[in-house]
């Protein structure tokens, strides 16, 4: 079923929308339109980059925000509690290190401390990780918007073309420009599970499998050959004459 044009963005727009729509522009407006697209396009790409900056400035803020406790009610009332547990459990340390009769300024102590970061924008390595994944991941999405860019101008600059064509011929030429789908077809899977010769998965993953191939099936020629030879041998024959063999087998048989 063939794709819209709504769905399919490669596909040229239907001619007659385009020109009921674009019915009273004028050659010099089309051509300025043109104009308007390509530099709105050139623009939108460097725009695109720029975001890419942005995104990545804001990711390296967003891993590098330290916390205090008292940023949010929760935090500071659940460290006020620790805090007060925390003394407490001190006082019984000191008590028992009083009866084990360690001086004071060797005794154990307990303390209470609030990290102002997480282990993933603490740990030098882990941010380094982080940062790489983030730089995958923006650069997946500046590539999509150029994509989106260049096929929403796509789109413009062939409905204007449309406009200005007053042959059928010309607008049924453009219409019948592939779209995508065409160009780049689904995967068959038995094709590449193995119903080729040898399956395609093997030609992938051993460049030399058809060579390999060709090579076992050459030997496996020259020892029924051979074997062919060997009765008429033992009789006596003309050690010279040999069955009917390919010139290829001819110059490499023993």
């Amino acid at each position: 079923m063939p794709i819209p044009p709504a769905d399919n963005p490669t596909q040229a727009p239907s001619a007659t929308n385009s020109l009921a729509e674009s019915q009273a522009m004028t050659k010099g407006e089309r051509e300025d339109l043109q104009r308007l697209m390509r530099q709105r396009e050139k623009v939108l790409k460097s725009a695109a980059k720029q975001r890419s900056a942005e995104l990545l400035a804001d990711f390296e803020n967003q891993m590098g925000s330290e916390f205090s406790f008292d940023d949010d009610a929760v935090w500071q009332r659940a460290t006020q509690e620790a805090e007060a547990e925390v003394a407490r459990a001190k006082q019984r340390i000191a008590a028992r290190c009083r009866e084990l009769g360690i001086p004071d300024r060797f005794a154990p102590t307990l303390q209470l401390h609030w990290r102002h970061r997480g282990y993933d924008n603490s740990v030098e390595l882990r941010r380094k990780e982080l940062r790489r994944m983030a730089e995958s991941k923006v650069q997946a999405i500046e590539q999509q918007a150029i994509t989106e860019i260049e096929l929403s101008c796509l789109r413009a600059q062939t409905e204007l073309a449309l406009a200005g064509l007053t042959s059928e011929g010309a607008r049924g030429f453009l219409e019948r420009l592939p779209g995508i789908e065409a160009l780049m077809p689904k995967l068959s899977f038995a094709e590449i599970a193995g119903e080729a010769d040898p399956p395609i998965a093997e030609q992938l993953v051993s460049p030399n499998a058809l060579r390999q191939r060709r090579y076992r099936e050459r030997q496996a020629l020259l020892r029924n050959a051979s074997a062919l030879r060997a009765p008429a041998s033992d009789e006596g024959d003309d050690e010279g004459d040999m069955p009917d063999l390919p010139d290829f087998l001819r110059r490499v048989a023993p």
